[in-house]
């Protein structure tokens, strides 16, 4: 078969993005990854497969943010570990938001091309390929206790099955999620990033890890 029939026989398996980048889902490149589509897709993207309360489902982007603040706030972290928290679920943008049993359920491929594409994404932004193996337990810890939060006040869990399933959030911690339009959730997001690829030095700034 010659290349031109090869071609059209084999199936698409990258995404064009609304920045113009064409991504390689099978090989990401660095150099096709844009924080623009990543916020604008994670702002889109519904935690608990859009199965919470309110008049907007309760973002991929907004978790994101929420992981960070708690992560934050329980741990004693530079920018680079606190942007790590940030993109935490970056490969969301494009391979979506799947609950844990249908993770589970599709096994190591799965894992393997969400891993191929944090790599990629990580590299993009400056960081290492894979987060620390402290630092990614550090990470999952809130983004458990986020879980929680969402899962007792979104997602119609009662505070009994959200202790069973995800344990108790940090002590003294508490706070109240309001899902937010898709729009804000993508600003606020792109403005985070901002701040910590300054402090990071990715982006040029004066004093902007101190954001209060």
């Amino acid at each position: 078969m010659s290349g031109a029939a090869r071609a059209k026989t084999e199936p698409r398996a990258w995404q064009r993005m609304l920045s113009g980048r064409r991504l390689d889902l099978l090989n990401p490149s660095p150099l096709d990854i844009e924080l623009s589509d990543i916020a604008h897709g994670l702002a889109r993207v519904a935690r608990w497969n859009g199965q919470t309360n309110g008049d907007h489902a309760f973002s991929v982007a907004q978790h994101s943010l929420v992981v960070e603040a708690i992560f934050r706030q329980q741990n004693r972290c530079n920018a680079d570990e606190c942007l790590m928290a940030l993109l935490h679920d970056a490969p969301e943008y494009v391979i979506g938001d799947m609950i844990s049993p249908f993770k589970a359920a599709l096994g190591v491929n799965y894992k393997a091309f969400e891993a191929r594409l944090e790599g990629a994404i990580h590299l993009r932004f400056g960081l290492p390929p894979k987060n620390p193996v402290e630092i990614k337990t550090l990470i999952k810890k809130a983004d458990v206790a986020c879980a929680y939060f969402e899962a007792t006040q979104l997602a119609g869990f009662s505070k009994k099955e959200g202790l069973s399933l995800f344990g108790s959030p940090p002590p003294g911690y508490d706070l109240i999620i309001d899902p937010l339009p898709a729009p804000v959730a993508q600003q606020r997001y792109l403005e985070r990033y901002r701040v910590l690829a300054e402090a990071v030095g990715l982006m040029p700034a004066a004093d902007a890890w101190h954001t209060e």
